[in-house]
């Protein structure tokens, strides 16, 4: 088929296969009504406090997280028991983990050095952190590097991971209310589950690329 400069514009000599593809796009949407404007209404849906709450521990649960619940009171009484049960030794906490959470807590304190190996991260029973912002609707929860936090590699290499989120301040339906509460210069790292993944077979394997146990505490005052 011939094609006439004069009506194609994407015919002219010289052009490249990518010019004349995008000319020949930009003509058939020449005509084309503007696109209608997308409504942001579902950021000012208010679910109520304690729903948001029961949706992301039933969404947690659905991921393989075990959920506990408690208020600030049992927070430090709660923590010792799991690290108890888990048998953990050793538990790697961040700069600016608040103290009275691990006040009644039995294990060694590690903390993270710039100079921790992948190796010694790995030998460390358990690590506690805190949390940037939880999101119901998905049963995430990100952490963004803060003190509480520490670093990316401590909350991917030790294979029991005890997350401690503040409920319900800290707990948003989605991931557009989720987007303005966090930092996109920081390390954000979203967890849902432990980590887990499956073959052609479709074989389940967990903690292949972060911890095989996931534990949140949801605390609720």
């Amino acid at each position: 088929m011939t094609t006439d400069p004069a009506t194609d514009p994407s015919a002219a000599p010289g052009n490249s296969s990518r010019e004349r593809i995008l000319a020949r796009v930009r003509a058939a949407v020449a005509d084309a009504p503007d696109a209608p404007e997308v409504t942001r209404d579902y950021l000012d849906t208010h679910t109520p406090d304690s729903a948001m709450v029961d949706l992301l521990a039933e969404n947690l649960a659905d991921y393989r997280a075990v959920v506990h619940r408690t208020d600030s009171a049992g927070l430090a009484e709660l923590l010792m028991r799991l690290l108890a049960e888990h048998g953990s030794r050793t538990v790697l906490v961040p700069p600016g983990l608040p103290p009275s959470w691990l006040a009644s807590a039995d294990p060694t304190r590690i903390q993270d050095r710039e100079a921790s190996t992948a190796q010694e991260l790995d030998e460390v029973d358990s690590v506690v952190t805190a949390c940037a912002v939880a999101i119901a609707e998905t049963g995430t929860i990100v952490l963004d590097g803060s003190p509480d936090q520490g670093r990316r590699r401590i909350s991917l290499v030790p294979d029991h991971h005890i997350c401690v989120v503040r409920a319900p301040e800290q707990v948003v339906a989605s991931v557009p209310q989720a987007m303005p509460r966090l930092d996109p210069t920081r390390p954000l790292t979203w967890i849902s589950g432990p980590s887990a993944t499956s073959d052609i077979e479709l074989d389940r394997v967990e903690g292949v690329h972060g911890p095989r146990t996931l534990e949140v505490v949801l605390v609720e005052d």
